[in-house]
């Protein structure tokens, strides 16, 4: 497919910018690009001592709440920064759009590398914890879960940076939606709370953020998302992947020659 072969030509080119835009987001900071990892960080501490030790939610089971809970705000977080930076990345990267050598196709990418820097980060970090409380977590299921998102990633923005450099009111939209998929996604609250609605609960096993951000977490404490009685959602996800790729490659490639003309 061409855009494969755009991303495998040009994959030096879209780290190294991709590098270079995570820099320059603290740019003009004493501390410089440590920011980006700690807001983060600080954000899914400040969590943990609300929802633990303040509200004292049990969502976490028999499990300690801090290895329930840091692995699925770390995806989510890695979820909500790609999604939102790598959609609004052509009017960011205005100027490259209107050179007429640069490859469009891979701006987006670049906006999702700039992001997976503290991603990693937030990764490592809910690895960490889980291995202090004695929670070794499944390495192959966590390669395959960051493989997934990453795939959805890139199929879920070749749409939504496309509309968004057509109609700019699409990110204050998306902005929205974002905040009320973080709620609607088992990220502070557990899927076992619904377990007197299965149809409800099967719709949501079925929604591409709840699979990622549920596998990351299962890497740590529970059952493979894999196999076992959760194959046919690892089915359902890359076929909603497969499809919204084709769908947005396509709304991506009819656009993208209006590109410099909205810019």
């Amino acid at each position: 497919m061409e855009f494969i072969k755009i991303l495998i030509k040009n994959k030096k080119l879209a780290f190294s910018l991709g590098k270079n835009d995570f820099k320059n987001r603290f740019a003009n900071t004493s501390l410089g690009s440590i920011w980006g990892f700690l807001q983060p960080f600080v954000f899914m501490i400040t969590y943990v001592i609300v929802f633990q030790y303040i509200l004292k939610t049990g969502s976490a089971g028999s499990d300690p709440y801090v290895v329930w809970f840091l692995p699925g705000m770390a995806m989510w977080q890695c979820i909500n920064d790609t999604i939102i930076n790598a959609s609004s990345s052509i009017r960011t990267y205005s100027y490259l759009v209107k050179k007429v050598v640069f490859p469009v196709d891979i701006i987006p990418i670049i906006s999702i590398i700039a992001s997976s820097f503290v991603a990693l980060f937030l990764f490592i970090v809910a690895i960490a914890v889980g291995i202090l409380f004695n929670y070794i977590p499944n390495f192959i299921q966590v390669i395959y879960i960051i493989i997934s998102a990453y795939a959805f990633f890139i199929a879920f923005t070749r749409f939504t940076s496309a509309l968004t450099t057509l109609v700019p009111d699409f990110s204050q939209l998306l902005g929205i939606m974002m905040q009320l998929f973080f709620w609607f996604t088992p990220v502070v609250w557990n899927l076992s709370m619904l377990e007197n609605h299965p149809t409800i609960l099967a719709i949501m096993k079925c929604l591409p953020f709840n699979y990622l951000v549920t596998g990351f977490r299962d890497c740590f404490i529970s059952s493979n998302i894999v196999t076992e009685n959760n194959w046919i959602y690892t089915i359902v996800f890359w076929i909603i992947t497969i499809i919204m790729f084709i769908w947005g490659n396509y709304i991506f490639k009819k656009s993208k020659k209006d590109f410099a003309d909205v810019l």
